[in-house]
Parts: structure tokens; C-alpha cells; sequence
């Protein structure tokens, strides 16, 4: 019987290039459906907290919150979780409570000023540094702050993993950046991250954690996955011993391009302009 040769190395690649463009797909998606069209108004915060959409908004903050656990991205009662609610308000995670014990009742609405109007538990201290995020960059409708180890490990150090080694990073974070220490807590901490929020979805907070933006609960979380495989992908790379091979500088060109479609930010976004 006549064998044929199957090009495994071709179809792998193939294969993987298939898969990278359903999952930029469905991101794309995802983000068009994410925001209405016409942002949403309510009369008053009762109506904006007892909206299907604020039902919606908090079974994914419930989910995003048990997915940070289960990575063991969050312990104890680490973590918070926020997302914009119409023009005036957001709704947000309580302090005190693990992100896996969450439950809709938890959830509180507030608004703009970090003033709880609908719930009864204490908002998180840290709701500063969302509502920051949120003031100073529109298309941050929602925030997720952790501590996923690996990227908290170069948190520590004050330093953002090198870029240029893998296209998803590059696609969906590109450059982190690193916010400099100041008190967890206070609006000191909150405005350290001023300087970084328009071009940088995903914010190193100097030994403290990560921080990230994006249109929804979801996509937030999944920077925070991004940005803590990378972290170890490279430093298990360091471990073998070998040269690790950039990305040649026009196929990052190339991916600038394809953000610049799907409206993600990148500090390197000047670089093609006019291209």
C-alpha cells in the first residue's frame, strides 16, 4: 500500500493560523456586542440596578471572579472586579470576600465618585484606581485588578516582560506598563497609573499586582491570562539555555496593523501611522 506523506509541520501551522484568526474573530465580536450601540440611560439607580443588563453585567463579574480564583490569580479577599452600567454609573465587587464566594446580592451599584446607591456591603477600597481608569479613558468600560503570580513576579521587580517573542501577547497587550508603588488603597495609588491608561490595556502595579481594561468583565480577565502566560512562557524559555528568537520587526508592523482594526491600544501605534 502506497504511503502518503503528510506535511504535519505545514498543516500544524496551518492549523494554529486557523485558530488564531477564530479567536481574534470572536474577540471582534464579542467586543462589538459588548457595548450597545446607544449607551444605556436610567431614571434613577434603583432602575439602572434592577435592569436585565445589570443582571447580565453581574452573572460575568460572578464568573470572571470564580475564574480568578480557580487560577489562583486572587487569594483571600484579593481582586476586584468593576464594569460601567450607562453614563453614571458601575457596578463593583465588595471588599472583604473571596472572588469565588460572589452572589448577585454582592454586587453594588455606584457611582462615578465611588458613592455605594444601590447594595449593602462596603465597596472595595481599591475602587479608586478603577474609577480613575474609567475617567481618564472612555473605552474602559470595564476592570479587573488581581495578582497573578508570574506578572506579579515582575511587578516586583519593577520591570514588564520583553516584548516581541509571541503574537498573541503582541495582538492583545503589546507593551505593558508599570505603574510606580504608592499605597494600596489611596487616591495616591489610583493616579499612578495616569500616565499609562490610554495606550496600555495592562498595567503592572509595582509590587503589588496587574490591573487591566477592555469593554467588558471578560476581556479584562483575559489580558490578565495573557499577561501571566506570557510572564512564565518566557521565563521557562530563559531556563533552556538558548537564544530566544524575536519576532523580525516588520511582522510586528503587521500586527500593529490588524490592532489598529480591532481597536486595541498599543504605545508602538506611531510607528505605522500613515501606513
Amino acid at each position: 500500500m502506497q504511503q502518503i506523506a503528510v506535511p504535519l509541520e505545514g498543516a500544524w501551522k496551518a492549523k494554529t493560523q486557523q485558530k488564531q484568526a477564530e479567536t481574534k474573530q470572536d474577540w471582534m465580536k464579542q467586543k462589538q456586542l459588548a457595548i450597545p450601540v446607544e449607551e444605556p440611560s436610567f431614571d434613577s439607580p434603583l432602575a439602572a440596578a434592577s435592569s436585565a443588563l445589570a443582571t447580565a453585567i453581574r452573572a460575568e463579574i460572578i464568573r470572571v471572579g470564580r475564574k480568578l480564583w480557580e487560577r489562583q490569580y486572587v487569594d483571600g479577599n484579593g481582586g476586584n472586579i468593576s464594569v460601567r452600567i450607562g453614563k453614571d454609573y458601575l457596578l463593583c465587587t465588595p471588599t472583604l470576600l473571596s472572588k469565588a464566594d460572589l452572589e448577585p446580592a454582592d454586587i453594588c451599584l455606584s457611582d462615578l465618585n465611588g458613592k455605594i446607591l444601590v447594595g449593602d456591603r462596603d465597596l472595595t477600597s481599591e475602587l479608586l484606581l478603577h474609577l480613575e481608569i474609567f475617567k481618564s479613558n472612555p473605552k474602559a468600560r470595564a476592570v479587573v485588578h488581581c495578582h497573578p503570580p508570574y506578572a506579579t513576579a515582575f511587578a516586583i521587580t519593577g520591570t514588564v516582560p520583553p516584548n516581541g517573542y509571541i503574537p498573541e501577547y503582541e495582538v492583545f497587550i503589546g507593551p505593558a506598563a508599570v505603574a510606580p508603588y504608592e499605597t494600596p488603597g489611596t487616591q495616591a495609588f489610583a493616579e499612578t497609573i495616569l500616565p499609562f491608561v490610554e495606550q496600555h490595556n495592562t498595567i503592572l502595579l509595582k509590587n503589588h499586582g496587574v490591573v487591566c481594561w477592555s469593554d467588558s468583565a471578560t476581556h479584562a480577565e483575559w489580558l490578565c491570562e495573557i499577561v501571566d502566560t506570557y510572564c512564565k512562557t518566557y521565563l521557562i524559555a530563559l531556563q533552556i539555555g538558548q537564544p530566544l528568537a524575536l519576532i523580525p520587526e516588520d511582522k510586528i508592523d503587521d500586527i500593529l496593523r490588524r490592532k489598529r482594526l480591532m481597536g486595541l491600544p498599543d504605545a508602538r501605534m506611531q510607528r505605522i501611522e500613515g501606513r
